[in-house]
């Protein structure tokens, strides 16, 4: 028979009332661990006093499951319909070092970072809560072991620290750590989750989640540790979180091993704190449906030790499609980044090429961007065209110190492979290179080179109907032009000061080449404003 607990004043009172999931008028307490006969001595596995205890709260109509301070060993739970796991501060879920104490749920696994062992699984649920000051901690080091990666000096921008580890055992571990398939109406808040042995929590196929004030604490080192996996979810809040991890924080896919592919749909996430080794804010992969309305703000990414390279973020922010899928939609701004090797890496790609695939109505403003090490990109490929692409208001800092040999390596389309911010090598343009896109906006864009660096700001190749407006760049060393345009139609250049010992402003080549228009910009006298070469027209560009 179930406890009846009305408490007024206790920490749990507070502490739900904090979380948004009550008022601090009387809460009734359904059901505490601790009287099935969980035991807080982090040794005694719990696994079976800790689901008789939510299987008890679901028979008898919902309510909380209480989960008093102590540390809990357990395996695989199974949240249900109406239960909320209270977590009072000072208590630990502890996830078992044995993958013989979780469960294999239903569902194939579609990933190798996912399969069907998880510490807390829940499917067809609604209004379930996992809510409090406490912690589940997956033990993640139990399930991983080196597997001695190395990496050659000239590619050590390529290092990450959570490369040098693997799964054991042929990826025998709970990934995702929280998983919740097909649920209504979820609200995770307040909990610490930390330690885990693969990505930590992923909503697929859920509608209405909201993910407040969460602390995920993952290892650098930690493979495949993303933060929150948000997949073929519909409106999804994500708010106020902080977050350090070895893998992608954030980062929204669409894919759905359980049913139908539904579209990644209303997703916002603002005001979160981000720290790690792998992408801060991504979409992608998979990236086999849609994506719709998509909203990231107000948030800071970072790295604190700027001399440990491979635990810097791999990519600020990364909007990419490449399985066929379709992007339409997209708003970033207010962002602050800190040694992120690459700021902004937008990608169209055919890994797994499907007609009708698309990228479009992409919006990045105010993004402030110190410590880069690679450049920024924004590409399609042959056949495949990222559009309508727009960044206004928007500061770089890069510390990559490029070499002249880079401006006329031939960038390779790796149109097929994995998209990362480095797949294509070293970059010909230390600020941003657009390659295979159309309505390409760039204005009222900083972009500084802290150390000596021989490539041109911008290069623009194979690009159809651009405005480069108001920009504020540093002068190439040598002889590189401020701005190259390769192959590119319908260009309108305007506003822009064209810096000390910049010989020339703008490079015109291709005979593909056409409709350049030069508008309102500073020159000195000794600077020339165009140099049309390799089958370019001197009759595409005009210069007012």
């Amino acid at each position: 028979m179930l406890r009846r607990d009305f408490l007024t004043t206790s920490s749990l009172v507070m502490g739900m009332s904090a979380a948004g999931v009550g008022s601090a008028a009387q809460i009734r307490v359904s059901k505490s661990i601790t009287e099935n006969g969980a035991r807080p001595d982090g040794k005694t596995l719990s696994t079976k006093a800790i689901q008789g205890a939510i299987d008890e709260v679901f028979r008898a109509g919902g309510g909380v499951v209480y989960v008093p301070a102590g540390t809990f060993l357990i395996g695989g739970l199974e949240l249900k319909s109406r239960v909320m796991l209270y977590l009072e501060a000072g208590s630990v879920l502890l996830g078992s070092p044995s993958i013989d104490d979780y469960p294999i749920h239903p569902g194939p696994p579609e990933h190798e970072d996912a399969n069907g062992h998880h510490l807390i699984f829940a499917q067809k649920a609604e209004d379930i809560a996992i809510c409090g000051l406490g912690t589940i901690d997956g033990q993640g080091e139990a399930f991983w072991e080196p597997n001695h990666a190395v990496f050659s000096p000239e590619h050590m921008y390529q290092d990450v620290a959570s490369g040098h580890y693997a799964a054991k055992n042929n990826n025998e571990r709970p990934s995702p750590m929280i998983e919740l398939v097909q649920c209504r109406n979820v609200r995770v808040s307040g909990v610490t989750l930390r330690n885990s042995a693969g990505w930590t929590m992923r909503p697929i196929g859920c509608e209405t989640v909201v993910i407040d004030g969460v602390r995920i604490r993952n290892p650098y080192y930690g493979r495949n540790t993303d933060g929150f996996d948000i997949t073929a979810s519909r409106n999804v809040m994500i708010s106020n979180c902080d977050i350090i991890t070895g893998d992608d924080a954030i980062c929204l896919k669409s894919e759905n091993p359980y049913g139908d592919l539904l579209s990644t749909k209303n997703i916002t996430v603002t005001n979160c704190v981000i720290s790690t080794a792998s992408n801060g804010f991504k979409m992608g992969t998979a990236t086999n449906g849609a994506f719709e309305n998509i909203v990231f703000s107000n948030s800071v990414i970072y790295t604190d030790d700027s001399s440990a390279l491979n635990t810097r973020a791999i990519g600020g922010i990364n909007i990419e499609m490449v399985d066929g899928g379709r992007v339409d939609g997209v708003i970033v701004s207010n962002i602050r980044m800190q040694n992120a090797r690459a700021p902004i890496f937008v990608r169209l790609g055919t890994r797994t090429p499907k007609p009708g695939s698309f990228l479009r109505n992409v919006l990045i403003e105010n993004v402030d961007a110190v410590g880069s090490i690679l450049a920024s990109s924004i590409t399609g490929v042959p056949g495949l065209r990222a559009t309508d692409i727009t960044l206004n208001n928007c500061r770089f800092r890069t510390e990559e110190g490029g070499t002249a040999d880079w401006v006329h390596r031939e960038v390779p389309e790796v149109s097929n492979h994995y998209p990362e911010s480095w797949m294509m090598g070293r970059l010909p343009a230390y600020g941003f290179y657009v390659r295979h896109a159309d309505r390409v906006r760039l204005r009222g864009i900083e972009y500084i080179t802290v150390k000596a660096d021989s490539r041109p700001a911008i290069v623009c190749d194979d690009v159809d109907d651009v405005i480069l407006s108001g920009l504020e760049l540093s002068a190439p060393q040598g002889a590189a032009p401020l701005i190259d345009l390769r192959n590119s139609r319908r260009v309108f250049l305007s506003g822009m000061r064209v810096p000390p010992n910049c010989p020339v402003f703008t490079q015109v080549s291709g005979a593909m080449t056409s409709d350049i228009r030069l508008v309102g910009n500073s020159l000195r006298q000794d600077q020339r404003a165009v140099s049309c070469i390799d089958g370019a027209a001197e009759s595409g560009v005009k210069v007012d």
